[in-house]
């Protein structure tokens, strides 16, 4: 509610409004958001600074350039964590960066369920993550780190051997999406 006082000084209102409410908590299987704008980091930090925050606890982490006001090149960090994992995730982005601070948002993650395996490629095995919904396979993706250590060591372009883990996820698991098409043959 609001109400008004009997005086009517100069300087300020004689105001008041009165707001009742039940707190509100923040759900634990929720995550959270950091984010904050950096225009003065040498560029050349930010894939350490990836991974330390990964390293610290975040699920996710990623860097977006934007035009800050008086037309300054910038970036916006964004670091999706947990509760639990905030405050170590936040000492990095504190100590790692040259940020001042930083907004913080509760958010609400969708997911499809995954499961991991591996297919064997030209001798060797490489990674895969299946997403399912619905109990339908959806999406087939293959490690990418897992591809680019093959192929260095049979001394293959990477791309040749992304497509072979590409098209051998395919075949184990039809109907399913990727990044590449399997290639005819593989």
């Amino acid at each position: 509610g609001s109400g008004a006082g009997g005086r009517d000084p100069v300087e300020l209102p004689n105001v008041v409004r009165l707001v009742l409410g039940d707190p509100v908590e923040v759900d634990p299987a929720a995550g959270l958001l950091l984010e904050t704008n950096v225009d003065d980091l040498d560029p050349r930090l930010w894939p350490g600074v990836l991974g330390e925050l990964l390293a610290a606890g975040a699920s996710d982490a990623w860097l977006t350039p934007v035009l800050m006001k008086k037309g300054r090149p910038a970036h916006t960090l964004s670091v999706l964590c947990s509760p639990a994992s905030r405050a170590a995730v936040q000492a990095v982005v504190v100590s790692a960066t040259s940020t001042i601070g930083m907004r913080v948002q509760p958010v609400q993650k969708v997911a499809l369920d995954r499961t991991q395996g591996s297919v064997e490629v030209l001798g060797g095995r490489v990674g895969v993550k299946v997403a399912s919904s619905g109990g339908q396979v959806v999406n087939v993706s293959v490690e990418f780190e897992d591809v680019a250590a093959l192929a260095r060591s049979l001394g293959l372009p990477v791309k040749e051997v992304l497509r072979a883990a590409t098209a051998a996820a395919h075949r184990e698991h039809p109907g399913a999406s990727a990044t590449l098409a399997p290639v005819e043959g593989e």
